[in-house]
């Protein structure tokens, strides 16, 4: 989870941004998710519903990720501020969809697919390898992912090169929403229920990944290697505290510290360039 959300943080903070909402994104769309199949199983076509619980799944996410763009790009806003405000708008729609609680899903298909295998690899984890080569394609391979590192490099000299600085802001804020839309469609999925909270312990875990795999938080620097590999560092650093029997809170003091020192060091090395 930490992994497919930060693929979309690596976009935005590439760009100079950051989003905090992700969490409660995904959140909200593992709730809506669990909802709409729920509700379409009720007739019967258990594919279909399936089908329609994903769309709304990734819909639903659409919104915050629109709203962002928007509020960053068009209205100036902060991207801190801004995303900090989704995220407690999506916190609470979330909560009251969910009513306090967790969603159920009525049905096997869900969790059927989302603990089922294919050719001996689970299946949650063949879908999380196809976006990860679709995600490392896009920022790598295509113009848009030039105009990303462009953007964050020096906003107004992307501008001077006609860059369309507005539109692809709001494109990278929804592909972070799409993203972590996946991570709640998975987490549906995997356990059989919707959660708002699901994203929330998170959060930290995927900005983390992004800085920890050698991404500027002042943009214009990152890869999608990086953030995999920085992930697989942070997924180390926590069960190597739950082996060694250090107490679960300590792993967020950890993370914590790392992003500080990889904060430091991109500070220490851009004012060595300087």
């Amino acid at each position: 989870t930490p992994l497919l959300l930060g693929l979309g943080q690596t976009f935005v903070i590439i760009s100079g941004g950051i989003d905090l909402s992700v969490g409660f994104t995904m959140g909200l769309s593992a709730v809506v998710t669990a909802h709409v199949y729920n509700w379409a199983a009720q007739f019967g076509n258990s594919g279909l519903s399936l089908l329609g619980a994903v769309a709304a799944g990734f819909g639903i996410a659409i919104v915050p990720g629109v709203i962002n763009g928007m509020l960053i790009a068009d209205l100036r806003v902060p991207p801190f501020i801004g995303t900090l405000g989704m995220y407690g708008v999506a916190r609470g729609v979330a909560f009251l969809l969910a009513k306090g609680t967790t969603v159920p899903v009525q049905g096997g298909l869900m969790g059927e697919i989302g603990n089922g295998e294919t050719i001996g690899f689970p299946n949650l984890v063949l879908l999380t390898m196809v976006i990860i080569l679709i995600m490392h394609y896009l920022l790598s391979q295509t113009r848009y992912g030039q105009h990303i590192y462009a953007i964050g490099g020096n906003v107004n000299a992307a501008l001077r090169a006609g860059i369309n600085v507005r539109n692809n802001t709001i494109a990278l804020y929804i592909l972070s929403a799409l993203t972590a839309a996946c991570a709640g469609i998975f987490y549906t999925a995997k356990f059989s229920a919707g959660a708002a909270q699901a994203g929330e312990p998170v959060l930290l875990d995927s900005i983390a990944a992004v800085v920890i795999g050698g991404a500027s938080l002042f943009g214009g620097s990152g890869t999608i290697i990086g953030t995999i590999i920085g992930a697989l560092i942070v997924a180390v650093i926590q069960y190597g505290l739950v082996f060694v029997n250090v107490e679960p809170f300590w792993q967020f003091v950890a993370v914590g510290v790392v992003i500080i020192i990889s904060v430091l060091v991109d500070q220490m090395q851009k004012g060595g360039r300087k």
